[in-house]
């Protein structure tokens, strides 16, 4: 396999989707991506809001240290893993904001071939995930970026709720996974690094 670097890229309040982008981490690893950079993105909320949540603000406290993650990240990687939760349909504005910095990237063409994927989170069964996702793809189609959704390619898909476009999960009132995901992050990763090495081994030839 042609060395690849990835870029696990996560939002979390909670801790729900920074434990994805530990497993897409796994995953990415387990494929045999030759480097694998794990990072936040940036919290925008006010320090009263993050303190009105006792989990949100433990959950910061926690992962404060994580390097945040930067344009020049998405400039190195060869493939992009985004952990996000659901804000009313689409991606939260942290998120947004990050990807409003990528301006420079896109106007000299270098986000054009990235290989991206992406997961998501709600507090229900129905509360957004999948318009979530294809909300940052839709981001993803103006980078000119190849979209690795993990489809029905394999049978865990079907055991983790069938989400072709990326793994998503339901959140209990106790911020517990309802879903059992692991399996299904863990193929999403190696379907993205996969698919990415061969792009770039292809680019190369």
């Amino acid at each position: 396999m042609t060395d690849v670097n990835v870029a696990v890229v996560y939002y979390s309040s909670t801790g729900t989707n920074h434990q994805l982008a530990k497993w897409a981490e796994e995953g990415a690893k387990a494929a045999g991506a030759a480097n694998v950079k794990f990072l936040r993105i940036p919290e925008l909320a006010p320090e009263a809001a993050i303190a009105s949540n006792p989990a949100w603000e433990a959950h910061y406290n926690e992962t404060k240290d994580i390097p945040e993650a930067t344009p020049d990240d998405l400039d190195w990687a060869d493939a992009v893993i985004f952990s996000i939760p659901s804000r009313f349909g689409t991606v939260p504005g942290q998120v947004k904001q990050f990807i409003d910095t990528t301006g420079g990237l896109w106007a000299q063409g270098k986000l054009v071939n990235k290989v991206v994927s992406a997961m998501s989170s709600a507090s229900n069964a129905h509360g957004g995930q999948e318009a979530t996702i294809q909300s940052l793809y839709t981001n993803m189609h103006h980078w000119g970026a190849i979209i690795a959704s993990p489809g029905y390619a394999d049978p865990v898909q079907f055991a983790s709720g069938g989400n072709p476009y990326g793994v998503s999960v339901t959140v209990d009132q106790e911020g517990k996974m309802v879903e059992d995901v692991k399996d299904a992050v863990h193929f999403q990763a190696k379907r993205t690094v996969t698919i990415a090495s061969y792009i770039k081994k292809g680019m190369q030839g």
